[in-house]
């Protein structure tokens, strides 16, 4: 008797804590009772485990933002620096371009004061020609000598001339800081889309651990049937299994 008890004050918080709405203790049999007819006369609760990881949903979030593909297999110790790096690159991306804008800035103002140009309609072409001649008229002579005719400018157009070797040299450093902050930023994408393969590959590499430790995990399940004694229930029989 004490035993049958026991086993009841067991199974039966088990069932409330399945159910959760609060029904007595007779309801909740009887509805375990009919679940066991339905099923053979046995009912099983298995401790689930976490379902196996997808490679692809951590192949897209780290191509998002690197780290995450980490996050997503259960190791964000590795995948917060991927995220820090994307981070401190695309700071520095943000800073080599307001650089570059704030520097082409400067020249063409320098340029139109100092060479006096006309920045309507004018291309980047121009203004890199701008640095290697003096004026207009140095740079067309130089297009007709090389027979690159073409390239000879509309003298009303297209006028500059700076006056003093020292204000070209001047322009051209300005203009020259500008483009290599420009080219820069190449640098920085590839940086960029290389912590991503990188990650990529690290939280993929992830996934398939976590998903090989999962399947060595120990699984536990809990079974319990009711004992019948010519079709009346006389007991509960509760078992034990784990496997690995």
């Amino acid at each position: 008797m004490k035993k049958a008890i026991f086993l009841l004050l067991f199974v039966a918080p088990l069932l409330y804590s399945q159910t959760g709405n609060g029904k007595s203790f007779a309801q909740l049999k009887n509805e375990v009772l009919q679940f066991n007819y339905d099923k053979d006369n046995q009912a099983q609760l298995n401790a689930v485990t976490p379902g196996k990881k997808n490679p692809g949903i951590a192949i897209c979030l780290s191509l998002l933002l690197p780290g995450m593909g980490e996050l997503y297999a259960g190791s964000y110790d590795s995948g917060k620096y991927f995220t820090i790096a994307d981070v401190l690159l695309w700071g520095t991306l943000i800073g080599f371009d307001s650089y570059g804008n704030w520097e082409k800035d400067n020249y063409k103002s320098y340029a139109q004061n100092y060479g006096g140009i006309d920045p309507a309609g004018k291309d980047d072409n121009y203004y890199a020609n701008l640095g290697d001649y003096l004026s207009i008229n140095d740079y067309n002579t130089s297009m007709n000598f090389q027979r690159e005719f073409g390239s000879v400018y509309n003298i009303q157009k297209y006028y500059w001339n700076w006056t003093t070797d020292a204000r070209r040299i001047e322009y051209r450093d300005m203009w020259r800081k500008s483009e290599q902050a420009y080219n820069n930023i190449r640098f920085v994408v590839g940086a960029l889309i290389l912590n991503r393969v990188i990650s990529i590959i690290n939280s993929v590499r992830l996934v398939t651990l976590y998903n090989k430790n999962l399947e060595q995990n120990k699984q536990v399940a809990v079974s319990f049937s009711p004992n019948y004694l010519v079709n009346k229930a006389v007991g509960i029989s509760l078992n034990l299994s784990a496997s690995f």
